[in-house]
């Protein structure tokens, strides 16, 4: 899943130990989103609920929202 989290592209993948996010940079490279921890027994589909509390601190207004970047274009 490819989201942007008020402004910073973010993807989150699940792994056999739980779910893990990764920072995505300008150039492609990726990194681990420490302060990202989703709890591995999360659904998929609430995801996005769950980064928009947690990380709600990032809003502003050019950026206020969670939005999927995979299924922009669909």
């Amino acid at each position: 899943m490819k989201l942007t989290i008020f402004g910073r592209d973010v993807d989150i993948m699940r792994r056999p130990h739980g779910w893990e996010a990764v920072y995505v940079g300008n150039d492609g490279k990726k990194r681990r989103a420490e302060d990202i921890l989703i709890p591995s027994h999360l659904a998929e589909q609430d995801i996005i609920g769950y980064v928009s509390d947690v990380c709600h601190e990032w809003a502003s207004a050019r950026y206020p929202r969670v939005e999927r970047r995979d299924t922009k274009t669909r």
